[in-house]
């Protein structure tokens, strides 16, 4: 019986791999800050909540103490102008949870990332296992941050790296799946022009992965994560809003989106709340991104439920 560490406990995904791993016998650890995890958590038997703060490291080492495996999720979105806040939040806090794990002896460390941190990547030249490129948005760039972090602090000692670049997670009751939907409804939902490589992947499928990388001897390194078949970011959306029964959304100016994110940020400044939309999100969205998923296939998860889109869509329903 091993204990997991899961950060960002309370969140989308890191909420649906702590009931994914529910039933595993494993002692479950959630590490929370100020938002708490559902209640059906909280009260699982084999569940621990361990109250932490990135920022702060002496927070840190009671919740990592005895924890076999980690897995990071946490962070801080829809604020505006990430550029400013995602150095501190995306880097140094993860490198203090980095250094208290090292410390307390965990085993492994699991970073889960995206395949944009390669920068633009296609079917023909998907994204690997590099570490040398040089993203143009934030968020990109300080998850590449993180992983060299990552990679560089644990060389010579006894935890092991592991970096899960996901591709976009997709399936019912994910938040930018959610809000595309409620966007559709009320006619508001609107894409770039330029048709734009995305390689998804479905919430059951990612939630496999990364419970085969927590508990499978031998996992180390880089793991591109993502469906046999990439499709443009402008398919994903007419196929989703046909399963809603909703018009396709409308092809839009790439300037009218980012007027829109700037827009949002600028009122998120003002009045001092979330920012749905950022200009930095919108740069990450608009970079094509495919996986290399031979080594995903290898090692985690030969037989995928929802091998395309096309086939897992209707579970957006």
């Amino acid at each position: 019986m091993a204990t997991i560490l899961i950060t960002g406990a309370a969140g989308n995904l890191g909420s649906r791999l702590a009931r994914r791993l529910l039933n595993t016998g494993d002692r479950l650890r959630l590490m929370v800050h100020r938002k708490p995890v559902p209640a059906d958590l909280a009260n699982a038997a084999n569940v621990e909540i361990a109250p932490a703060d990135l920022a702060r490291p002496q927070t840190i080492a009671q919740a990592v103490a005895g924890a076999d495996c980690i897995v990071h999720f946490a962070g801080v979105l829809f604020r505006p102008r990430p550029e400013r806040f995602l150095p501190e939040t995306n880097v140094r806090w993860f490198g203090n949870l980095v250094d208290a794990a090292i410390a307390a002896g965990v085993g492994r460390i699991i970073l889960v990332s995206f395949p944009h941190v390669e920068g633009p990547t296609t079917p023909e030249n998907p994204a690997t296992d590099r570490l040398d490129r040089q993203p143009i948005s934030a968020h990109a760039r300080t998850r590449l941050e993180a992983e060299r972090l990552l990679f560089a602090r644990t060389q010579g000692t006894r935890t092991t790296p592991v970096v899960i670049r996901a591709a976009t997670v997709y399936g019912r009751g994910i938040l930018m799946v959610e809000a595309a939907r409620k966007l559709a409804r009320l006619r508001l939902l609107g894409v770039w022009r330029q048709p734009t490589w995305y390689h998804f992947i479905h919430i059951d499928d990612f939630l496999d992965a990364v419970a085969t990388a927590i508990s499978k001897p031998g996992i180390e390194g880089i793991y591109p994560v993502g469906d046999e078949q990439p499709i443009t970011i402008q398919q994903f959306l007419d196929g989703a809003t046909e399963v809603w029964g909703v018009p396709r959304p409308w092809r839009m100016p790439w300037w009218m989106i980012y007027t829109a994110a700037a827009s949002c940020e600028a009122f998120a400044t003002l009045f001092g709340t979330f920012s749905p939309l950022t200009r930095d999100f919108v740069r990450l969205g608009r970079v094509d991104h495919c996986c290399d998923t031979k080594r995903m296939r290898a090692e985690l998860l030969p037989t995928l439920a929802w091998p395309t889109f096309e086939a897992g869509k209707a579970t957006l329903r």
